[in-house]
């Protein structure tokens, strides 16, 4: 029996969950007893499917997403709704219209976004996995600002079928969880997974691509790095700040047309202005664009198949407070395997002096996934730095 009631106040200071589908009961196969929550661009059916836009604030899903159903099938319980960046596009999760979400680590501070509901709710123990979305790390950044474990799906892996889009190319639903085995029989649930050996040699972004990261950071990564012997170095054909912005480019361009037909008053002024970028650019500017995606995919398409993972920070930086702006830098990791469709497991690889988690990723090959997780597993327990948050524990 869910007791929901003590869900709600344990909820109340984070504002993870939206909503909450108090009829959820058990199920029965491989995930009974799992709780789950479902980021709000995602169908639950019975539950408002928001996307965390106020246009969609009153509609209600009448069927389940494909993953939804393949976890309700395993036996998995549905409790609720989370909290997410208004149409996925942003960095924080301080929505204008169902308000921020906070850190459990530290109230105040940013999750991370665009999935940061889903990283709250399940570092604070109000459930057991939660299904976030990932257009340029939006599953991954806030698994890394909340300490605990997040997969990206290869792109051709997972249905996105029920899934209110921010960028069809790059989209790919993913689950959050404290532990990395519940990560691993979830993912093997709702995606198709290739079993693997992981054993070659892992690869490393030359120069980490001139990405500008904080000292904590560096030394989670080094530890990861000494942890796996990763000594190849692979370099990018463009800078990681330039495949993000392509990237970006293509989904302001994308939500500039799919909400063109919508109620101004309903679009927060930063999303308005989001969605501007993409429609401005001219057409020799989305030509280099698409080469630089094009260039991109290959290139790392071609490292993953030569060492079988690339081992690189998840973010630049630590989670920050939600009055400060996101850095700019956020996503330059973690756009790389969205780019390039790849599967990618963020892990928790250490602290921040005063006292915020730091994640590290893996990207790898499709059809390896049981390998990409297999090389997790020896990284995180050679780093062991996963510790729930002080205050919360539900």
């Amino acid at each position: 029996m869910i007791d929901f009631e003590a869900l709600e106040r344990a909820n109340a200071p984070l504002n993870a969950f939206t909503d909450f589908d108090r009829s959820a009961t058990n199920g029965e196969g491989p995930l009974v007893g799992l709780t789950v929550g479902v980021k709000a661009n995602i169908a639950v059916k019975g539950l408002p499917w928001t996307g965390g836009s106020e246009m969609f604030r009153n509609r209600i899903a009448e069927r389940d997403a494909e993953v939804v159903a393949r976890l309700r099938n395993a036996g998995a319980v549905i409790i609720g709704g989370l909290n997410m960046e208004e149409a996925a596009l942003g960095a924080k999760t301080d929505n204008p219209w169902f308000g921020a979400t906070q850190n459990p680590h530290r109230l105040g501070y940013t999750p991370g976004g665009s999935s940061g509901g889903s990283g709250a709710a399940v570092a604070a123990g109000l459930c057991h996995v939660a299904l976030g979305t990932d257009t340029m790390g939006s599953v991954r950044i806030p698994a890394a600002y909340c300490g605990i474990y997040g997969f990206k799906p290869a792109h051709s892996a997972i249905s996105q079928d029920g899934l209110e889009m921010t960028e069809p190319s790059l989209d790919t639903i993913g689950p959050l969880a404290r532990e990395l085995d519940v990560l691993e029989r979830v993912s093997r649930v709702i995606s198709d997974f290739g079993e693997g050996s992981g054993e070659r040699p892992v690869g490393l972004i030359a120069g980490l691509g001139g990405v500008e990261c904080q000292p904590s950071v560096l030394a989670a990564y080094h530890a990861a790095k000494t942890a796996l012997g990763a000594i190849a170095e692979i370099k990018l054909p463009h800078p990681p700040t330039r495949i993000r912005f392509a990237g970006f480019i293509r989904a302001s361009r994308f939500l500039a047309v799919h909400l063109a037909d919508a109620d101004p008053a309903k679009i927060s002024t930063l999303l308005a202005k989001l969605m501007s970028y993409g429609p401005k650019r001219s057409e020799s500017d989305l030509a280099e664009d698409r080469k630089v995606i094009a260039e991109t995919r290959a290139a790392l398409e071609a490292a993953v198949g030569m060492h079988g993972a690339i081992l690189m920070p998840t973010a630049p930086q630590v989670a920050f407070p939600h009055s400060e702006d996101a850095p700019a830098n956020q996503a330059d990791f973690t756009c790389l395997a969205n780019i390039a469709g790849l599967p990618a497991i963020s892990i928790p690889a250490g602290w921040s002096e005063d006292g915020l988690p730091v994640g590290v990723q893996l990207v790898g090959k499709t059809g390896d996934e049981a390998g990409l997780f297999a090389l997790a597993r020896k990284l995180d327990r050679a780093l062991a730095a996963y510790r729930p948050p002080a205050s919360f524990g539900y």
